[in-house]
């Protein structure tokens, strides 16, 4: 069962746990002081990059101003996002679109508002750009290995081959935008450090191709996230990221290190949530079935998509793991409260709670802070989005 001092400390749970008291269940408390711990944290790893939020992973307003203050850029995925951005107070040109599928009259109004740096991986994607943001600058996306060590793989769906994206380099000189850079995502919560080697690897070929062979000089490698937040699975500090990855920037490119991008999303919010959600419900399915059924208030259309597959296993946590020194725990399946069968967050993977675990008791989800207000439906079954409160 989960250590709570592996999460946080206890001020920081003294925190979370006097402003939960008494408030309806279920809700997502988000630690902005965490935030801030974690953006010092990453600057001083990568302290010659530019920080490029993903917006996606925790969308709300007090994030982005606490991060605009910080002098972070931000990554959106769409006008929605943008808008969000801009009405923060953020100028378009710490912004960029890094959705490669977007519509001409999105291109169009974001090009409008100010933004001149748009991802794209596809020769109709970049046409669309070239008509509607006219002499910005683009970066293409890449395919890169590192889907069977990411706990939330991003490969197929985006990027493409090294060689068209090479092609499209080429064709968007030629539709007058300025061919900026190559970007790349190893997947979201990825393990395996190597994986940033491979796909450098192969952004230093392209940087060489296009500058002998094309007469190109591209300025920007965006690295996309991919860096972990605390969950149950062990992963390295983000030190240890760093230390190898700029070791693998400085074997290619010497001390003359093009522009980096870094599009962190749940490595800077994951540990500033937790979600506070009630027992609903406590059963068995048949008399002599070992694992009890426990039903929350919360589940996979509230705010925990990412326990699809069992993928994100967040840590858990429950008073009376405490009351009995960790022990006296049995199996539990844990799902959610729709009439949707595959509103099951943990069926396979081992979790145990309790044997005293009774209806009404309080489970905390600790490392809740990305992809789970943001992922939240508007009111699958009735139920409404996830409530979510932002201390400072």
């Amino acid at each position: 069962m989960t250590r709570l001092s592996d999460y946080c400390t206890e001020s920081e749970w003294a925190k979370i746990k006097n402003f939960s008291e008494g408030k309806e269940t279920p809700f997502l408390v988000v630690d902005l002081d965490i935030i801030k711990q974690k953006y010092d944290e990453l600057m001083n790893c990568f302290p010659m990059a530019k920080i490029h939020y993903a917006l996606k992973a925790n969308p709300g307003a007090p994030v982005i101003e606490t991060l605009r203050d910080m002098g972070s850029n931000f990554d959106i995925a769409s006008i929605f996002e943008l808008n969000k951005v801009l009405d923060s107070g953020v100028s378009p040109d710490r912004i960029s679109y890094g959705n490669t599928i977007k519509k001409a009259a999105h291109v169009r109004y974001a090009y409008e508002r100010g933004v001149r740096l748009f991802a794209t991986d596809s020769k109709a994607d970049l046409q669309n750009i070239g008509e509607n943001a006219p002499g910005s600058k683009i970066f293409v996306r890449i395919l890169v290995e590192g889907g069977e060590t990411a706990e939330w793989p991003l490969s197929r769906k985006f990027g493409c081959h090294p060689d068209m994206a090479i092609d499209l380099l080429v064709q968007a000189k030629g539709l007058g935008l300025v061919p900026y850079g190559i970007s790349f995502h190893v997947g979201s919560q990825q393990r395996d450090i190597a994986v940033w080697d491979a796909a450098l690897s192969k952004v230093k070929y392209m940087f060489d191709w296009m500058r002998y062979e094309e007469n190109v000089e591209l300025k920007m490698i965006n690295m996309g996230g991919g860096f972990p937040a605390n969950y149950i699975s062990e992963v390295n500090p983000i030190n240890v990221y760093a230390e190898e990855i700029l070791r693998y920037l400085h074997d290619d490119y010497g001390d003359e290190l093009p522009e980096i991008i870094l599009e962190p999303g749940r490595s800077l919010v994951g540990e500033s949530g937790v979600l506070v959600s009630e027992v609903v419900l406590i059963s068995r399915k048949s008399r002599t079935d070992l694992k009890r059924w426990v039903y929350v208030d919360v589940g996979l259309f509230q705010g925990l998509i990412e326990t699809l597959g069992e993928s994100i296993k967040y840590p858990l946590y429950c008073e009376k793991m405490d009351q009995q020194g960790g022990e006296k725990a049995g199996s539990v399946v844990l799902a959610g409260p729709t009439c949707d069968s595959t509103d099951i967050m943990y069926e396979q993977v081992s979790y145990a709670l309790p044997h005293n675990l009774a209806v009404g008791d309080r489970i905390y989800w600790l490392t809740t802070g990305a992809y789970t207000n943001s992922y939240s439906s508007v009111e699958f079954n009735g139920f409404p989005p996830l409530k979510t409160y932002f201390l400072p």
